[in-house]
């Protein structure tokens, strides 16, 4: 039976292991951000912030793949922690700013070996495959935006 639609075999479906894999890289995430109050999604917000310091909501979707729907909740907790700041755009009253705090800032150096950590739990990717999954992964990441 399982042979007539060889499609729908978990073993051929490329969603699967990336999905799995997604699940476990998050989760060894988990035990360096739970002290901190933090979630795997706050988190990269946190990485768009240290870097750019402010981004509007849109450009913020765009650069972390994720709905206005998702990120709204998330920069309200954000922001009702004293992290973030929301504010209008001046030049377009539709556009929200997202722009950190010095309490958001004081959590990059409570953050900036978490990298490092990761690394050294281990991987199974050489330094080469590793580079080149990543290359992979955003060629289909922009592809997927430019289809939008």
């Amino acid at each position: 039976m399982a042979q007539e639609f060889k499609q729908l075999l978990l073993e051929n479906q490329l969603c699967f292991p990336l999905y799995a894999c997604g699940r476990k890289i998050v989760n060894a995430y988990t035990p360096f951000l739970k002290p901190l109050g933090l979630t795997y999604t706050q988190y990269v917000v946190f990485m768009v912030l240290w870097e750019k310091e402010s981004v509007n909501v849109g450009q913020l979707g765009s650069i972390l793949h994720l709905d206005a729907g998702t990120l709204t909740p998330l920069l309200k907790h954000l922001e009702k922690e004293g992290y973030i700041t929301r504010n209008r755009s001046k030049d377009d009253e539709r556009v929200t700013v997202i722009s950190i705090t010095s309490k958001g800032n004081d959590l990059k150096e409570k953050c900036k070996d978490i990298p490092s950590k990761i690394s050294e739990s281990g991987s199974a990717l050489t330094g080469k495959e590793a580079k080149e999954l990543y290359r992979l992964l955003y060629k289909y990441l922009d592809a997927e935006q430019e289809k939008r």
